[in-house]
């Protein structure tokens, strides 16, 4: 598995406009992408990490020049039939990859199984948090978004919000997101947080404005949540 074959494989994938296009939204350097489109990079990986040649060794010395190849680690780490152990173990590896919201999010998208393991993995989203960095923290996030959203993991994603450093622009944006959602799937818990929970006042300002796009709460309860904003 050698990365300039890996490498012309992608490129014959390219679609220059998406690049051009991709490259602004994304806010990586020109150049420093193929213009993959991300159905095309997943399909890849899936059958990348099937293919006999692979190996972990090998993508783990690849260099992380291009957005595609940053993001084919993460996605082969979610594709990949792995136990638990090891896939905690990959995420560990590709957390470090993590240099942009664009690669923090589709790598969390796939890693669905980690709601199989949700009382498990709980120390190594506080460990995450705990690191400090901006996306250490926004992958904490995130991936609460989709594997932790249930009302009994509430206190716990309120105590990672409370440690949330909102200095950090994708942190906040992150953080800002997961609260939208707890105030769309249990308001007055989400409510209750607003008014008294440690995350930052811009950060929960971001989380009203957001949550208010949501068609899933009625015009009273926006309006109430917007008399909160400072």
């Amino acid at each position: 598995m050698e990365y300039d074959k890996i490498l012309k494989e992608l490129e014959e994938m390219r679609d220059e406009k998406f690049r051009l296009f991709n490259e602004r939204i994304v806010n990586v350097p020109s150049g420093t992408s193929l213009g993959v489109r991300i159905p095309l990079l997943r399909a890849y990986a899936r059958a990348l990490v099937r293919r006999s040649d692979f190996s972990w060794e090998e993508l783990d010395l690849f260099p992380d020049t291009y957005l595609e190849i940053r993001m084919l680690k993460c996605l082969c780490t979610g594709y990949a039939k792995l136990s638990y152990p090891e896939l905690k173990e990959r995420i560990r590896k590709c957390v470090p990859v993590i240099d942009g919201w664009a690669v923090c999010d589709v790598f969390c998208s796939t890693l669905k199984e980690i709601k199989k393991h949700r009382e498990e993995y709980r120390s190594e989203l506080e460990g995450f948090v705990a690191e400090g960095s901006e996306f250490s923290q926004r992958f904490a996030y995130v991936l609460m978004l989709g594997c932790y959203m249930e009302r009994e993991y509430l206190p716990f994603m309120f105590g990672l919000l409370d440690r949330a450093q909102t200095q950090y622009y994708y942190t906040k944006m992150g953080a800002a997101w997961l609260l939208a959602e707890v105030l769309v799937h249990f308001y007055e818990e989400g409510v209750a947080y607003l008014r008294g929970g440690g995350l930052s006042t811009e950060a929960k300002n971001k989380a009203i404005v957001k949550a208010c796009e949501s068609f899933r709460l009625n015009i009273t309860q926006k309006n109430f949540l917007k008399s909160l904003k400072k």
